[in-house]
């Protein structure tokens, strides 16, 4: 079940068309990546589904009903790229008031800022201001304050940027559980390989419009190229019946692109019945990166607004 539908939105900044008729769904639980060169319309996106922003066209549904901001917006945790603490303020204080502002009590907001604080391992940071963290401290810090209120929907916007190894693999660990325990988490970054390993559905817009929807697992289906990696430590000589071609070579191994109309036991078969030995026979499949530039490569990385039509 979707607890957030994106219906046909439509975003217009004067005359320019910012979001072009965009419609998705985000499955309850889910770790739904949000992917797109700068400017392609993510943010605007990501203000309309937190009433930042409303729609000119479409709808959003969530969690089954028509979006009311002043109502719904207290079911979301949104961690922007810009991070929006105040920096004069003592960290302790600073975290109970904008839990507060989420609609927790007081005694409940001190109680959950300890949990949070003890498994991040900030208890002594309390009295501290956010002018005296480091770019990493303040990154655990604002996703504490996003998640504090037990939001449905989390929105992370490059939640791992500023962080060293540790700590990112310490917020990725807390991304999943989350997850586990039904939150519908929204991921933006730059960084594919995070996506690969994090996202279980992406949507990539560019230039305003969606251009790519699925499961990670099926879009690195739907654009693979027959290739192979063969690791052998011998080929046949004079492979022109062969029913593979060999393009080039990659940790030890040969890569080789299977013919139209054969199947990778034709390869297996072809090359066991010339003598060759074979330690190691594995498909290769696109990474997100490779995908992302394939789709949007020579479109410019800010982009300029098309003009709507009078």
């Amino acid at each position: 079940m979707a607890l957030l539908e994106l219906q046909h939105l439509k975003k217009y900044f004067a005359s320019q068309k910012a979001v072009d008729d965009i419609s998705f769904s985000v499955e309850k639980g889910q770790i739904f990546g949000l992917l797109g060169p700068n400017g392609a319309g993510k943010t605007t996106l990501i203000r309309m589904i937190t009433g930042i922003f409303y729609p000119d066209e479409g709808r959003i549904i969530f969690d089954g009903k028509k979006f009311e901001p002043v109502n719904d917006v207290s079911m979301i945790g949104y961690m922007p790229e810009e991070r929006g603490l105040y920096k004069k303020m003592k960290i302790g204080e600073q975290t109970i008031y904008l839990a507060q502002l989420k609609g927790l009590s007081r005694a409940d907001a001190q109680a959950r800022i300890k949990e949070w604080f003890v498994k991040f391992e900030m208890e002594s940071w309390w009295n501290k201001k956010v002018e005296d963290l480091s770019k990493g401290m303040s990154q655990k810090l604002q996703f504490v304050t996003t998640i504090l209120h037990n939001p449905k929907l989390i929105i992370l916007d490059e939640p791992f940027s500023g962080l060293d190894p540790v700590n990112t693999n310490l917020i990725k660990d807390e991304i999943f559980k989350l997850a586990q325990n039904g939150s519908t988490i929204i991921f933006s970054t730059h960084r594919m390989e995070q996506v690969e390993e994090i996202c279980d559905h992406i949507v990539l817009v560019n230039k305003g419009k969606k251009i790519l929807d699925g499961s990670v697992t099926q879009v690195k289906q739907d654009f693979k190229e027959n290739l192979f990696s063969i690791g052998t430590s011998q080929l046949p000589a004079g492979n022109g019946h062969a029913p593979f071609d060999v393009v080039g070579a990659k940790d030890h191994a040969l890569v080789v692109r299977i013919r139209e109309g054969s199947r990778p036991n034709d390869v297996l078969q072809f090359l066991l019945q010339q003598g060759a030995s074979i330690q190691s026979f594995n498909e290769i499949l696109p990474s997100l990166n490779d995908i992302f530039i394939k789709l949007v490569e020579g479109t410019p990385t800010a982009r300029q607004f098309q003009t709507v039509k009078a």
